[in-house]
């Protein structure tokens, strides 16, 4: 056999060799395994972020997009392994003026202090139980038999902090360029989704990935 022929520092120096170029095509192919332009894109200009020294992790999301809705239990199991130095932060995008009804559901449950409690159960409501909740009448007797005071509901719906959170919604939907949900923007520099990641296990491959690509950018 050829390496039975080898002896002393000829096979160590061929040992060495040959780690080293498996090394570096392995760190290559996981360079290489997501491409900017093909599974997530450079935003036009880097947006600020709302967490502070942890990398930002977004989702521009609709309550009645059934891709959202589809993509949730993975962002879920995802969110108990998150990396340490990164921070998810969902967003209610605001494409359509008839997405506001649930950009505000989103932010009166936020105000109130319920996410937690009633987001995954309203996700429910509309895929699964295909309940009709369009008015804030109906969205404080769900929330009433949710263990949320429906009272609290209304008096929150249409509130100043809710509204400021609206305003900020739709700009950002507009800043981060996006033309459907469920988008992801890691650390206001770069965007993907579903499709361009190819598959829901895929996207979770490329979300800390990118977690990874901005800290390095961040480090300078």
């Amino acid at each position: 056999m050829y390496f039975k022929l080898l002896k002393g520092n000829s096979f160590l120096s061929l040992l060495t060799a040959t780690l080293f170029a498996l090394t570096s095509i392995s760190a290559y192919s996981q360079e290489e395994q997501f491409l900017e332009g093909g599974h997530y894109e450079l935003l036009d200009e880097v947006q600020p972020v709302q967490t502070g020294e942890k990398i930002e992790v977004v989702e521009m999301f609709w309550y009645r997009c059934p891709h959202c809705f589809r993509l949730e239990p993975f962002l879920i199991k995802w969110q108990k392994n998150i990396p340490e130095n990164a921070e998810y932060v969902p967003i209610p995008a605001l494409l359509n003026p008839k997405w506001e009804f649930e950009a505000r559901v989103f932010y009166t449950f936020d105000a109130l202090g319920v996410l937690e409690q009633v987001h995954a159960k309203y996700f429910d409501a509309i895929h699964q139980q295909r309940l009709k909740i369009d008015t804030v009448e109906k969205l404080a007797a769900w929330s009433e038999e949710n263990g949320v005071s429906g009272q609290s509901i209304k008096d929150t719906f249409q509130s100043f902090a809710v509204e400021n959170k609206i305003n900020f919604a739709n700009v950002m939907s507009r800043k981060y360029g996006i033309t459907g949900v469920p988008a992801i923007i890691v650390d206001g520099r770069y965007r993907t989704s579903v499709s361009l990641a190819g598959g829901h296990d895929k996207l979770i491959e490329l979300i800390n990935f990118l977690i990874d690509k901005a800290a390095q950018a961040r480090a300078g």
